[in-house]
């Protein structure tokens, strides 16, 4: 029998913290190259170049920088994203019209996602907001935009508590949004497609197609996220920096800033970083989701 409304919310939560760590441990190097070169488009040549930039100023650990903050931003959105995609299908579902077992289409999913992602962003902002200053803090003191680096959490925290207060923490949170939603309807949408394509090819259930095709199937997902959202990311890391600084303008007017005066091609700064992260961080993200959800639903198999 399937498992109490309650219990499938925890058994979502847990599984989505599972694959929230794999995707973090897998992928923040590339994440931290990501964000540097978000931030200070014209300070790398490329990807590569940023990462033995970075080796060589401060060493492995500024690959790691913001990885404690990244653990509790991935296992924090995941969670709730997961449990809330749970949720979310059981609205398609009575929407629909559907029964509560009914499976829902791909694009029905993807639908779901989209809107789970809503309530991901209310905790994902702030403890991306604190791991984007963290990975960019170096460039931020030897540019001269700050007087004194914060090289932990827990400075970080207290400096934004002292000088912008608790709303602080949600600098960026519409752009996070105006991200997420679109960004999760593809994530979802083409991570099901690719899964629905295996089964056929394979001819068996979707949870039965193996490890590499869902590797593979999470890849594909988070690459036409990054694809179609990558400018708003850019908007979004460039906003939690510079927000250090002062005051920082919204949404709309940091996009028209960056596109006049760096060009269009300053809004995918970093973006092969991100497309060769995505594979294996994403691929992690969804076997460790996937993996260990079915090991808990198993409890409840009669």
């Amino acid at each position: 029998m399937p498992p109490h409304p309650v219990v499938q919310a925890i058994i979502d939560l847990s599984a989505g913290a599972i694959g929230g760590a794999a995707c973090v441990f897998s992928g923040q190097p590339l994440d931290t190259a990501k964000v540097k070169m978000q931030t200070f488009p014209t300070l790398y040549r490329g990807f590569v170049h940023c990462l033995v930039s970075t080796y060589k100023q401060v060493g492995m650990r500024g690959l790691y920088r913001g990885t404690t903050p990244a653990l509790m931003a991935n296992i924090a959105e995941n969670s709730v994203l997961f449990m809330s995609y749970g949720f979310c299908q059981q609205v398609i579902r009575f929407a629909a019209g559907l029964h509560r077992e009914a499976v829902l289409s791909d694009m029905q999913k993807a639908c779901a996602g989209s809107v789970a992602s809503i309530f991901s962003s209310l905790v994902l902002c702030p403890t991306e907001l604190v791991k984007c200053r963290l990975q960019a803090m170096h460039e931020m003191e030897t540019s001269g935009r700050i007087a004194k680096s914060h090289n932990t959490v827990w400075s970080v925290v207290k400096s934004i508590m002292r000088n912008e207060g608790p709303q602080g923490f949600f600098q960026g949170l519409t752009t996070t949004i105006a991200r997420e939603v679109p960004g999760y309807f593809c994530f979802f949408g083409a991570y099901e497609l690719c899964r629905t394509g295996f089964a056929d090819y394979m001819q068996c259930d979707k949870d039965d197609i193996g490890v590499a095709p869902i590797v593979f199937s999470g890849g594909f997902g988070g690459a036409c996220l990054w694809l179609v959202v990558y400018p708003m990311d850019c908007v979004k890391s460039r906003i939690q920096v510079m927000s250090m600084t002062g005051k920082q303008a919204g949404f709309f007017k940091t996009f028209m800033t960056i596109a006049r005066s760096e060009g269009v091609r300053a809004l995918y700064s970093g973006l092969t970083p991100t497309m060769v992260r995505t594979f294996p961080a994403n691929g992690a993200l969804f076997l460790g989701y996937e993996a260990s959800r079915k090991l808990m639903m198993k409890q409840f198999d009669s």
